[in-house]
């Protein structure tokens, strides 16, 4: 039998193996507590998506949510407000907030032309990379022959935290709130600055005040009647919080429901709202069409 020799240096192992060098643990925290990537490779029906908008610290959730959606579908898909809120839960006014964070961050760009009818028409176009343009032979940004990839930019350090805002006054919510009646709501909200600068409200304040808005509409007041309420006999002195004020006077002037047809009758089912396809009139139906009156005109 032979004697193995201790002296001799150990063969070396190929270093082309992954499991000859595994993963270093981040200094000063366990591994166990960060994510854990179980990839494979698409190579088919798959995005590019930038790390600027993945990782976008400006912008919220919602907002990078609809960006991916919206860079995965094919061109000429339809993204208004009512296809994004039929696709998808989160409601017709926090899908549109999310797009007004895109034009603002330059994701999105909404322009009206006239089409060769004459008819005013809105084209949608979506930016991967805003600030860049290219066409379908365009390469990939920082992909280019002889270049490697563009150094990533370096954002500002953020801000210390501001303190906590308080929480606005709870508002009546409305029985049947559809797109349709959550939009007008906003409306409504985002026009009560035409009356009185001081009532300007943030999108995450209007979202806050859009059902509120909803319930009164409910009640089968006109959008220009729920504005006369909110602006009346406005007080002289400088407004702190114009949101929390609007949410008090919808709380304590709500108007009560409709009566009933006779006080022993079981309530009637109070169909939700719908806009008329032929005169875009508010009327209540169970499902969308046209209004009485059109459809008697034929």
């Amino acid at each position: 039998m032979g004697v193995q020799n201790t002296s001799v240096r150990p063969r070396t192992e190929s270093r082309n193996s992954w499991k000859n060098h595994p993963p270093r643990r981040p200094h000063g925290r366990s591994a166990l507590g960060g994510v854990i990537h179980d990839n494979v490779r698409h190579t088919t029906r798959f995005t590019v998506i930038g790390n600027h908008l993945c990782q976008h610290d400006g912008m919220s959730l919602v907002a990078i949510g609809v960006a991916v959606h919206i860079q995965s579908l094919p061109a000429g898909s339809p993204v208004d407000i009512k296809t994004l809120a039929a696709r998808f839960p989160e409601g017709a006014v926090r899908i549109a907030n999310a797009l007004r964070e895109l034009e603002l961050y330059g994701y999105l760009r909404r322009i009206r032309e006239r089409g060769e009818d004459g008819r005013i028409v809105t084209r949608t176009i979506s930016c991967n990379h805003p600030g860049r343009t290219g066409g379908p032979e365009d390469p990939e940004p920082g992909t280019e022959a002889g270049r490697g990839p563009e150094p990533e930019v370096k954002r500002p350090a953020r801000r210390a935290a501001d303190p906590p805002r308080r929480a606005l006054p709870a508002v009546p919510q409305p029985v049947y709130p559809t797109p349709d009646l959550l939009l007008t709501a906003v409306d409504v909200l985002a026009g009560l600055r035409r009356a009185d600068p001081r009532l300007y409200v943030s999108a995450t304040d209007a979202e806050h005040l859009a059902p509120g808005v909803a319930a009164w509409l409910e009640r089968e007041l006109t959008p220009d009647a729920v504005r006369r309420v909110l602006t009346f006999d406005l007080p002289a002195e400088p407004l702190r919080r114009p949101a929390a004020l609007l949410a008090h006077r919808l709380n304590a002037g709500l108007p009560p429901l409709p009566p009933f047809r006779a006080p022993d009758e079981p309530p009637a089912v109070r169909h939700p709202l719908q806009n008329c396809d032929t005169c875009d009139h508010a009327y209540r139906a169970p499902e969308p069409g046209t209004c009485g009156a059109c459809t008697s005109a034929g």
